[in-house]
């Protein structure tokens, strides 16, 4: 937000950008193989993210390899989470990025639909008679060979060196198809290439419009807020962030001093927000506390992990909303607004 001036600024921050995005997908890779990620479809056209992660891989393969693409749009909506759709396209030009870079080749991907019937059923497992969104993967690279093929959708089995993949990527398709009710079915012959064919149900509902998210929607205030968070850094961030909202910021980066600093002034601050996760009195804690001063103020809790929140029962929880880590300055925003204005009704959320 600050350097939109300086394009040599802008360029290390997308690399820094891009860097912390490898590492939230190893992650999230992890969650969704486990079955403790979390899913969110929704009826969707998945050919526009399908041409997002092409557009974004033919920026970093090399020009020794070929992309062809026949992905046309409005073949149908699928029930899917597009993030992870995204995920499966990755994972599966990667691995075929990795089999061709010594040689080159050519990746063809295409997304067609097809009509499954009963006579198609010997050619797959677990699957109905219906249409389909038929994706197709392809690349000429050195295949696998048939004694490896019924291996490759283990976790953490792979052929590549350290440096190349964590076997989980395989893996991690696969729990994805299956979890969106799909079928993934694969050809591979060494030194010729390998083929995957991944099919989607189509359902009967039109596409659900993406949300426009835009700076221009952020909402902005004048309150005073008591920013509490036992990190340093994330406070400086957060009350740059929301002074450039409007908002006057008071931070505490502990919670004993933010309960003090409420003791002596109770009416000085129209809203709270604080972590959930802080050493010796953690945001419930305190926010009980607070409350037994001055039971009206609005509070928001944000935190990295759900189970103490929602083991509580529902009666005891002292807050007006909760975010969950990473922190959105759209979503905060909008939080924010929204708790102050129904906190000024008489509304609790």
């Amino acid at each position: 937000m600050n350097s939109t001036e300086n394009p040599r600024v802008q360029k290390y921050i997308d690399r820094l950008y891009l860097a912390s995005e490898r590492a939230t997908k190893l992650v999230q890779q992890i969650l969704v193989f486990s079955r403790q990620g979390k899913s969110e479809k929704r009826p969707a056209d998945i050919s526009v993210v399908i041409k997002e992660a092409l557009k974004l891989l033919r920026a970093s393969i090399p020009s020794t390899i070929e992309m062809h693409q026949n992905v046309k749009s409005n073949l149908g909506t699928v029930e899917a989470d597009l993030t992870q759709i995204h995920r499966i396209v990755m994972n599966l030009c990667t691995n075929a990025f990795h089999a061709m870079e010594k040689n080159g080749g050519q990746l063809d991907v295409d997304l067609i639909s097809v009509k499954i019937s009963e006579e198609d059923l010997l050619f797959y497992e677990d699957i109905k008679p219906g249409y389909y969104l038929k994706l197709t993967v392809a690349d000429m690279g050195h295949g696998i060979s048939a004694d490896i093929l019924p291996r490759i959708f283990e976790p953490y089995f792979t052929t590549k060196g350290p440096d190349k993949g964590t076997g989980m990527g395989l893996a991690t398709v696969h729990g994805i198809i299956k979890d969106h009710v799909g079928h993934i079915k694969i050809y591979s012959e060494p030194d010729v290439g390998t083929t995957f064919h991944i099919l989607f149900p189509l359902i009967d509902k039109e596409p659900e419009q993406l949300r426009l998210k835009t700076s221009d929607l952020i909402p902005q205030g004048n309150e005073k807020i008591l920013l509490v968070d036992d990190e340093k850094f994330l406070v400086d961030v957060g009350k740059e962030l929301l002074e450039n909202l409007g908002y006057h910021i008071e931070t505490r980066t502990s919670s004993y001093d933010a309960l003090e600093a409420f003791r002596v002034q109770p009416h000085a601050y129209d809203i709270i927000i604080t972590d959930m996760t802080m050493p010796k009195m953690n945001g419930l804690m305190l926010a009980k506390k607070i409350r037994k001063i001055r039971p009206d103020i609005p509070i928001i809790l944000c935190s990295g992990y759900s189970n103490k929140i929602m083991s509580e029962d529902s009666a005891d929880l002292e807050f007006n909303g909760i975010l969950m880590k990473p922190i959105i300055l759209h979503e905060l925003a909008n939080m924010i607004r929204s708790v102050l204005d129904e906190s000024c009704n008489g509304i609790q959320i």
